[in-house]
């Protein structure tokens, strides 16, 4: 039974590492959470910018 757990154990430290390692990849690509905010608002902006929007 400890076998089987320490199995799912180092199953879980495996996958939190793949996790981890995609995470750090995509935050070095696309920017933190507040760099994506700003650019999904400025593309929103300049898609409505010739409609009469503020």
């Amino acid at each position: 039974m400890a076998n089987i757990l320490i199995c799912l154990i180092h199953q879980a430290n495996y996958l939190l590492d793949q996790q981890l390692k995609k995470l750090e990849q995509d935050f070095l690509k696309e920017g933190g959470l507040r760099e994506r905010m700003t650019r999904a608002r400025l593309k929103v902006r300049a898609k409505g910018s010739g409609q009469g929007q503020h």
